[in-house]
């Protein structure tokens, strides 16, 4: 089992940037493949970004392909989501998520962190 605290969450202005941490407990975090996603009110949730449990396949939804960027530290058993060129529509919180294996849904869930952006 892993337990995901995130941060980094904040108010930032159109075309500013964030980077989102997730902070993961237990010592198999290196087995874990990591996702980030986001919900608004009245909408489901919807998928950001993903990376695999070594960090060499990463996945990324089109309305953020090219401005944010996944990572993970497993000696620091901390995944991110860097941000960049922030639109409003970009607003949010932001959830990460772990899993055992690609073909699983996620079972474990951070309690998001807010994201707003102004315009």
């Amino acid at each position: 089992q892993v337990q995901l605290v995130e941060s980094g969450g904040g108010l930032v202005q159109a075309g500013g940037s964030l980077r989102l941490s997730c902070a993961a407990s237990g010592r198999t975090f290196s087995t874990y493949h990591m996702g980030w996603f986001r919900q608004t009110p009245g909408k489901l949730r919807e998928f950001v970004s993903s990376v695999s449990s070594s960090g060499g396949s990463t996945t990324y939804a089109d309305s953020v392909k090219g401005r944010f960027t996944i990572s993970r530290d497993n000696a620091k058993n901390t995944v991110y989501l860097q941000m960049n060129s922030l639109k409003p529509e970009d607003t949010a919180v932001y959830y990460c998520a772990a899993r055992a294996t690609l073909d699983s849904a996620y079972p474990y869930w951070g309690q998001g962190t807010q994201v707003i952006v102004s315009s």
